[in-house]
């Protein structure tokens, strides 16, 4: 008798077996669908479109005359490089202003005054990355409001152009992308034990000491997280660098949208917007492969 109910028992489980697998490919099925059609598709198009020149009219040949142009115009790969520095530097300045408010937030504040603080971080992301570029226009510009103040208080004489200069570029890129630093950070912050840094205390640890040796490891990947996420916004952003960079204000998006729109060169624009995806995924790596991190470390 109890040889039938175990058979009953397996037989039961072996039909569960392809309907939990069904249930799961159609779960996963929207996702999967996404990937390939927004992401995957795109890309291998893109590559195809690079390795080809336009002959004539609706003719083309395979070959890397695309990439050659790059590397032998240095007006490319200096904008190319000179992205990717800023962009570095703008997560840089990000984390070390965001570090501060995240742990304030997490571990400082508490109750209703959190929320406030959190929302008041929030609140700016509320209207369009267009609109809070303009904001900064107005207020650095050479009829701005700063610009304005100085001269009410006496400290300058005449009107300051604050605008279309790297500064005013990297305050952009660094308050645009600001949230997206205080976030993983505040969340991975607040798995912290308090009783860990108290401990830390209690065995004459000073302030400097508990945050390099337990915040900090503790934070880590709320830190990759944060630094990927900004510096892959940062490398691809086309509206700050124009606005607030003006036309020396150098961008490697730039040169993508002059190529696609402005030259109706596809072809050389499919080659730039792949490179781009090359070097943001290796610095990807590289700063993954420093902070001792993997990719499933910083999405946990």
């Amino acid at each position: 008798m109890s040889s039938v109910s175990t058979l009953s028992a397996t037989e039961g489980q072996e039909r569960k077996i392809p309907i939990i697998k069904l249930g799961t490919f159609l779960l996963m099925l929207p996702l999967l669908l996404w990937l390939f059609l927004l992401i995957i598709l795109p890309h291998v198009d893109l590559l195809m479109v690079s390795l080809r020149e336009k002959l004539g009219y609706r003719e083309y040949a395979f070959s890397f005359q695309n990439y050659i142009e790059f590397f032998t115009e240095p007006l490319y790969w200096n904008t190319f490089v000179r992205t990717a520095v800023m962009s570095i530097i703008a997560t840089v300045i990000t984390l070390i202003v965001g570090f501060p408010i995240s742990y304030y937030i997490a571990k400082v504040m508490k109750g209703k005054k959190r929320s406030l603080l959190f929302m008041m971080c929030l609140i700016p992301f509320w209207v369009s990355e267009l609109v809070r570029t303009f904001g900064w226009m107005i207020l650095l510009r050479e009829s701005g409001v700063i610009s304005s103040f100085l001269q009410w208080a006496g400290i300058v004489d005449g009107p300051v152009e604050m605008l279309y200069n790297d500064a005013s570029l990297m305050v952009g890129l660094v308050y645009t992308s600001m949230l997206f630093m205080v976030v993983p950070l505040v969340s991975v912050l607040d798995t912290l034990d308090d009783s860990l840094i108290e401990a830390g205390y209690d065995l004459g640890g000073n302030t400097f000491n508990i945050l390099r040796e337990i915040v900090i490891p503790h934070a880590m990947p709320g830190i990759a997280s944060g630094c990927i996420v900004v510096f892959m916004l940062t490398l691809g952003n086309y509206l700050t660098p124009t606005l607030l960079g003006g036309k020396d204000g150098l961008w490697f998006t730039e040169q993508i949208y002059n190529q696609f729109i402005t030259r109706f060169n596809w072809e050389s624009g499919s080659a730039f917007g792949f490179l781009l995806l090359i070097l943001s995924s290796a610095i990807v790596f590289v700063g993954l492969k420093l902070s001792r991190q993997t990719l499933a470390d910083t999405v946990k």
